[in-house]
């Protein structure tokens, strides 16, 4: 079956940075995104990367210091997340969808998404 496996999360101080790691197995899938989830709030999207392109869409709110990336040989998605704010605390899942991913059309609504990780928390410090 499908696993998703986040990993790397933890506490880090403001303006750090830190970097998820998503492994994934049984499967293969055309995109794979990244969402988060803070205290009280709606899950929301974060970015997604085209696995086999490695195209990439960004909410706004992460654009310019989040980056998505991917290593086919070892089936793992990255989020590496820069200039770290309090406000980016959250369980973060990744997730993968079976619609591609191209320029600006991606999956972004967490109905796209077939398969979700169990998730992991990271705690930004003020």
């Amino acid at each position: 079956q499908v696993q998703l496996v986040e990993s790397g999360g933890g506490l880090v101080q403001a303006g750090g940075s830190l970097r998820l790691s998503c492994a994934a197995s049984g499967g293969t899938f055309s995109s794979y995104g990244w969402f988060r989830q803070a205290p009280g709030k709606e899950r929301e999207f974060v970015g997604v990367i085209n696995w086999s392109g490695g195209n990439t869409y960004y909410a706004d709110s992460v654009k310019g210091r989040f980056t998505i990336s991917r290593d086919n040989a070892k089936n793992t998605v990255y989020l590496r997340m820069s200039t770290l704010k309090p406000e980016d605390t959250a369980v973060y899942y990744c997730a993968c969808s079976g619609r591609y991913c191209g320029g600006t059309l991606c999956p972004y609504r967490e109905s796209e998404f077939d398969y979700w990780g169990q998730g992991i928390q990271v705690t930004v410090s003020s």
